[in-house]
């Protein structure tokens, strides 16, 4: 086994729309953006991840910057292969002669199809991988966030992505009804962007967008301890000069006001359809919120007005679904029920 163990990695890896995270050896190794920069004319991978994001937006006829995943799933193959195998060369292995065999945990959104899925398997098998094991991303979240899943208690989980929200009542360590909305991170940054061409006239792009809802975005237009206003940079549209203004956290809860009353929708849908025994495990249990998306300022608070329940976000959102993920790596045998080959 030693020597199997020398020629086989074990990764897990959350491919996520907006980031990739990977751990090896119960380490969260890679944290980056899921972006990748190819020059055209080559076809030569120029960077990935940050890199890659810091080039966005600003790159001349000769480079071209590529997200490969748009909402949840896998929009461009061959940039996904060359970005999973760029991340996963992030990896230190130390100096080996032959570049281990892999053994991935992947984790996907639970509404995926199984063209989807295939997609997924074929890009991990072309970056090297010899066993390709996928799982659920409320399923890691809930593993992730320190809940027993075989227990025969109903937990829902609300996990916000980058490209999808996911929501679904596990118990007895399966999905008994799920729900799931191409409502995410993205579009947050989408209302942003609109709502400051339309208000303000003022046009920004799409790292511009996402620096405002981490500065100041919230769901709700008051906040016991709202955030300073936030200086945004842009191009006016009526004379084409730069310029900048201030935008408070009320006019970001205005813009993405919508786009969470779907969610909302989304997650009365998900209660609806859970049975009776479970939905009362709900109502002693609450509601958890992961992904990148639960740390919204004021979201769980208004869920809860929502819903009258309580709503726990989970302590490291960005990181449960990975930290699920990389659980499930570590005891293969025992969560094999919940993962997919």
């Amino acid at each position: 086994m030693g020597l199997f163990d020398f020629f086989t990695q074990d990764i897990a890896i959350d491919l996520g729309t907006a980031n990739t995270l990977i751990i090896h050896k119960d380490k969260v190794v890679v944290d980056e953006p899921s972006i990748i920069a190819l020059d055209r004319v080559s076809g030569k991978v120029l960077a990935i991840g940050r890199e890659a994001m810091q080039m966005h937006e600003k790159t001349h006829d000769n480079i071209k910057t590529i997200r490969p995943l748009k909402e949840g799933v896998i929009a461009d193959f061959h940039a996904a292969e060359m970005m999973i195998r760029g991340m996963i060369k992030l990896i230190d292995t130390g100096r080996r002669l032959f570049p281990p065999s892999l053994r991935m945990v992947i984790c996907i959104p639970s509404a995926i199809t199984e063209v989807e899925k295939r997609a997924v398997r074929d890009s991990a098998e072309h970056a090297n991988a010899k066993e390709v094991y996928m799982i659920h991303e409320p399923i890691a979240a809930a593993i992730g966030i320190g809940i027993d899943i075989e227990q025969p208690v109903g937990n829902m989980i609300v996990d916000i992505g980058g490209g999808t929200t996911d929501i679904a009542v596990i118990a007895l360590s399966g999905i008994v009804c799920d729900q799931s909305i191409r409502i995410a991170g993205d579009t947050f940054n989408r209302d942003i962007l609109d709502y400051m061409r339309r208000q303000h006239n003022l046009l920004i792009g799409e790292r511009s967008a996402e620096r405002v809802k981490i500065e100041v975005g919230s769901a709700l237009t008051e906040l016991d301890d709202g955030p300073e206003d936030y200086e945004i940079r842009g191009r006016d549209l009526m004379t084409g000069i730069p310029k900048t203004i201030k935008i408070s956290y009320s006019e970001v809860a205005f813009a993405l006001d919508k786009s969470i009353s779907k969610l909302e929708e989304a997650v009365l849908k998900a209660l609806e359809l859970s049975p009776p025994e479970l939905s009362a495990d709900i109502y002693e249990q609450g509601i958890y919120l992961t992904g990148g998306g639960a740390m919204l300022r004021g979201l769980d608070k208004r869920l809860s007005l929502k819903t009258k329940l309580p709503i726990h976000v989970a302590d490291d959102p960005l990181r449960a679904v990975v930290r699920g993920t990389g659980a499930a790596l570590k005891g293969l045998d025992h969560y094999r029920k919940v993962l997919m080959t």
